[in-house]
């Protein structure tokens, strides 16, 4: 796959709060974790850093952090080299997945701590402490102790905490991990609305795509120590750049298949036994490439819906999963008998069985041909 070349000619030196240049990391001087990352961070943006265990991404964090050092390369805060720079004086805010809260001090006392250690006068404290306790609706829990509190309220106060001192940076480790799914849900939209009002920069780290893409003004997919695509959440899901993102973020369809025309970005490629269909081409593919093609499942229309689309082929109906708004529709086409088609409960033929035979439709600008690696 491609190292990390990726050009970010949009951000205006004045605004990049972080950068990192040609840093890599090795633990054992033989594999290298992290391969050559070049990444700007902008002041005021919320970045994530997403992929699977051991794609690298925790370890960019945590030399963000000061609790690794690069084994080479520079990361800068606006024009100050950090390499060499002691966590404790790098200023900046951190949530982990554990909260890390101290059980013996109040939700006050646990959020008034940064302030303590960084010897703020006491008035100074109680307002900066009062309006936080505010902005995360806990001021009726100040007196409290942390093991009185639920898993959403420690991570509340585990976030004012990282606030509380006004840092220029904001680090967030899988800091909603331990939640259930509705929470976890509810802190997302907490976290994002107190970065819009406060103007926080924030660099977030999780495995989750949906987390990535609810919440992030830009998001780094990494594998393999390497950052494959840099960009908007709507880019990432619309305009993969390669297979592994086509993959890793949303839902989708893959079906392996060969290059046999292009014409400026679009192509037409064959799969299965003698399919084919128009696509639109990645810029690095040229007729007799293998490909992996790549569909998404609410992009592929059943029977009356294809009618007039340029890509019509027949499928048989394999299963039904009801999801309350939609059900998804699983097929065997071409070989693949897990190509899903997602269908509006609205839009859905109540006859249909699973056995039968029916037509998938799409357009030609809703299939990506991409690296069959």
């Amino acid at each position: 796959m491609p190292h990390n070349k990726i050009s970010e000619s949009s951000a205006h030196p004045s605004q990049a709060l972080i950068t990192f240049e040609g840093v890599q990391k090795t633990y054992d001087g033989e594999i290298l974790v992290v391969k050559d990352l070049n990444l700007t961070i902008r002041q005021g943006e919320f970045v994530t850093l997403l992929g699977p265990s051991g794609s690298g991404k925790t370890t960019c964090l945590m030399m963000l952090a000061g609790f690794e050092v690069p084994t080479s390369g520079d990361i800068f805060l606006r024009d100050q080299r950090l390499n060499s720079v002691p966590p404790h004086k790098r200023n900046f805010g951190m949530v982990f997945q554990n909260y890390a809260l101290f059980p013996h001090m109040t939700v006050e006392e646990n959020i008034r701590y940064p302030l303590k250690t960084r010897k703020m006068p006491a008035v100074e404290a109680d307002r900066k402490v009062a309006r936080i306790l505010d902005m995360i609706q806990l001021r009726d829990f100040a007196r409290r102790r942390p093991t009185q509190l639920s898993g959403g309220q420690q991570q509340r106060v585990a976030l004012a905490r990282s606030l509380v001192f006004e840092p220029q940076l904001v680090l967030m480790d899988e800091p909603l991990g331990a939640l259930d799914k509705q929470l976890r849900e509810q802190m997302q939209l907490e976290i994002k609305h107190l970065h819009e009002q406060l103007g926080l920069t924030v660099v977030f780290v999780t495995h989750d795509q949906s987390e990535a893409l609810t919440m992030s003004d830009r998001v780094a997919v990494f594998n393999d120590g390497v950052i494959q695509q840099i960009d908007t959440p709507s880019n990432l899901y619309e305009h993969p750049a390669n297979a592994f993102v086509a993959q890793f973020i949303g839902e989708n369809n893959t079906l392996p298949g060969r290059i046999e025309t292009v014409e400026g970005s679009r192509c037409r490629a064959r799969f299965g036994d003698g399919y084919s269909t128009g696509a639109l081409i990645a810029p690095d593919l040229t007729a007799g490439d293998p490909t992996r093609l790549s569909i998404r499942p609410e992009r592929v229309k059943l029977n009356g819906s294809a009618q007039g689309l340029p890509n019509r082929l027949q499928a048989r109906v394999r299963e039904f999963i009801y999801l309350g708004d939609h059900l998804r529709v699983r097929c065997e086409l071409a070989g693949n008998d897990e190509f899903m088609a997602r269908v509006p409960v609205d839009d859905f033929d109540g006859n249909m069985q699973p056995g039968d035979l029916v037509e998938l439709g799409w357009r030609d600008e809703d299939v990506r041909a991409l690296d069959a690696s």
